[in-house]
């Protein structure tokens, strides 16, 4: 897949970006989950999108990827930084807006947001701090942006979270490439076969940036679930929103989707059978549908009604 390179600035803060094709379509800015940088992104997912008539870019979150990190901020791991009440290095209004910097970097005055997992939260409240700079919001297997702290267990399976803490794999390039692996087969759709070939390219890419491994950086991970918000609530949410949430999701409850889509006026919930926490082959083109469905919900330019 061609990309083509931008960089944004929140202050000093550097955020790395991909315009990953589809010119002429309608602007679709995508946001990953937690630690792990845009290269996760399945090539086909990104094809199906272009195909819905989007137009097409991903970036890497603070802390993240190619875009600045806070390695000089001590941290322990992510549930002990959900668990501290106050943020290690920056804010989730921070995050929120390093969001409206990459859209002014691609040139994009509004756009539609597609955030897994951590990114749906994110762009939760990307579209309730800015909500002049996004068309609709679509979440995907996050948690409601208004539960904090402790509460947000709740909706997060806690013996696979036990489960996760407990893999070990050795240093280096092998041991991030078996890490990576392990964590997607975990998360992976029990209705729909394992793609190991596409999850290793994946895993594979963002090693091959020069980049370290996402998924083994848990002092990341910790400063980006400290960040705490302080912002409106999803009632407050004016944004035309599609909740999307896996039937099966080993991780992230169903039912905080449902909180999400039941939070936000007007929200519209779909639930997937059969999937995990995770994007297969399988549902590329239904997900890519539901987006394109969405975007006839998106409000008039300069309306905020």
């Amino acid at each position: 897949m061609n990309r083509t390179p931008y960089t944004a600035h929140n202050g000093d803060v550097r955020l790395a970006a991909d315009d990953l094709g589809g010119a002429g379509g309608e602007p679709l800015l995508l946001l990953m989950g937690l630690g792990v940088s845009r290269f996760w992104w399945p090539d086909g997912l990104v094809t199906a999108l272009i195909d819905a008539g989007f137009s097409v870019a991903s970036f890497d979150g603070r802390d993240s990827g190619e875009s600045t990190r806070f390695d000089d901020v001590p941290a322990g791991d992510p549930v002990t930084g959900l668990l501290r009440g106050r943020p290690l290095a920056y804010t989730a209004e921070d995050m929120a807006d390093d969001t409206v910097a990459v859209l002014d970097a691609l040139g994009w005055q509004r756009a539609h947001l597609f955030g897994v997992s951590q990114g749906g939260l994110v762009a939760q409240r990307t579209a309730l701090r800015h909500p002049d700079r996004v068309h609709t919001l679509t979440t995907y297997a996050a948690v409601p942006s208004d539960v904090r702290g402790a509460a947000v267990l709740r909706y997060v399976h806690l013996r696979f979270l036990a489960r996760l803490a407990r893999m070990r794999h050795p240093d280096g390039r092998d041991g991030d490439i078996a890490a990576g692996l392990a964590l997607l087969r975990a998360l992976a759709s029990p209705g729909y076969p394992f793609d190991e070939r596409e999850a290793r390219r994946r895993v594979e890419r963002e090693l091959d940036a020069g980049l370290p491994s996402g998924v083994r950086d848990s002092r990341a991970q910790a400063r980006q679930t400290s960040a705490t918000w302080h912002g409106p609530r999803l009632r407050a949410l004016r944004v035309p929103t599609l909740v999307l949430h896996g039937g099966k999701d080993p991780l992230i409850r169903p039912s905080a989707g449902r909180r999400i889509a039941a939070s936000a006026p007007g929200a519209r919930y779909v639930e997937l059978p059969g999937v995990g926490h995770d994007l297969p082959r399988e549902i590329w083109a239904t997900v890519a549908g539901e987006i394109r469905v969405d975007s006839a919900r998106k409000r008039p330019y300069g309306s905020l009604a």
